[in-house]
This record gives structure tokens, sequence and C-alpha cells, in this order.
């Protein structure tokens, strides 16, 4: 006896349903994405092989521009509203505590403080600010603002971070770290821009060993 030949149809699949979830998706990663801001001033960091990630949490960032002007940026606003009553209670500066909180970025001299904090954001930024004046050994205000970040952190540790163009002058460096030494911040990382290590060298490898034993 013959065998019954079945109707043959075309396999249709609804694939509404997965492109409803694919924009889901897609519209989700769009809204909860930051991105990165615009840097304040405009740095040229040397390159260097290590592969260490910059701390994201409790940062002090130290700026030296490539004419040597200095900048400090700060990320916990708890510390930034300390250093706020700090500087108007002891010398009378009259500051605006939610300005200097929401300012993550400072660049000027204690006098011209309480101005620089009336600045629209977008004017607080570029090379033409002023910068903490550091250079005069008998006036480097960036030791008062270390002691008063040492103070605000009360006996813990910041990551202490310095980003340095590749054509600031030693004297500019010199100053900083004079400023970190003075309030015991003996320890602070340099921000570079990464590179492969080059092939041949003892550090490649040191790498390549590595690899091998690992496996």
């Amino acid at each position: 006896m013959g065998r019954a030949k079945l109707p043959r149809k075309s396999t249709v699949i609804d694939m509404t349903a997965m492109c409803d979830v694919a924009f889901l998706l897609l519209s989700f990663f769009i809204l909860t994405t930051k991105f990165k801001p615009s840097e304040a001033i405009a740095v040229t960091i040397p390159k260097s092989v290590a592969a260490k990630v910059a701390p994201s949490k409790d940062i002090v960032q130290v700026i030296i521009d490539k004419d040597g002007k200095v900048f400090l940026e700060m990320d916990d606003e708890t510390v930034k509203e300390t250093i706020a009553n700090t500087l108007n209670n002891t010398k009378g500066m009259n500051l605006d505590v939610k300005a200097f909180k929401r300012s993550a970025f400072f660049g000027s001299s204690f006098s011209a403080l309480p101005n620089y904090l009336t600045l629209p954001e977008d004017q607080r930024k570029g090379n033409n600010l002023p910068g903490i004046p550091v250079k005069d050994s008998t006036n480097n205000e960036l030791v008062t603002w270390m002691a008063l970040v040492r103070d605000a952190y009360q006996g813990k540790k910041p990551n202490l971070l310095l980003k340095g163009d590749n054509l600031a002058k030693y004297p500019a460096f010199k100053s900083v770290v004079d400023a970190f030494k003075k309030n015991d911040f003996l320890k602070f990382q340099m921000v570079t821009n990464p590179e492969p290590v080059p092939a041949g060298t003892d550090l490649w490898k040191k790498a390549q060993s590595g690899e091998k034993r690992e496996e």
C-alpha cells in the first residue's frame, strides 16, 4: 500500500515579540549610558606600558597643563562640603557651599575663589583659567589645598592622582610634589596613556614568560 503524502507547509516564525525585546534593550542602554564629560583642561599625558587601571572613587587629582598651571579635581561631595565650611570658618571667605560641592574642578587662587564659583560651568574650563598659585615657594597655595583634603578625609587616604602635560616644566611638578610631601601624601599615581610593551625588551620577555607559565 502506498504511503500517504502529507501536504508541505512553509514554516512561519513570528518575530514581532523578538523585535520588541530588541528595541526595549536598545532603548534601555541608550537611556542609561553615561557619556564621559569633556575635560576641563586639555592635557597631553605621557605614554607608558603600565597596565594598572586608575581608581574611580575617592579621587583627588592634581592637573598640570602645558604652561605649568595647576588645577585640582575632587569627586566626593561630602569632602568638598567639609572643605568649603572650613574655608568659610577659618578664612571668612563666605563661599557658596552648594556651588562648591557641585564643582568638580578648581583653578583659581583663594582670593578669587568666591568669584570663580559664580562663573557658569562652561566658563570654568580652558587654559585661560589662572590656576592655583604654586610657582612662588613662599605662596604655594596647593599646600593649603592638600592640608584641607587631608583633614577632610579624617585620616583616610584618598586616591591621589597626578596628571601632567608632556610640555610642563619641572618646577611645576616640584611644587606639586612638595605640597604632597608637606601634608604626608607620600604615595600618588601618575596618569599616563597606556601603550603595548615594545617587543624584544626585557619587560616584553618577562610578560611572555609569565604567560607561558600560566598556561
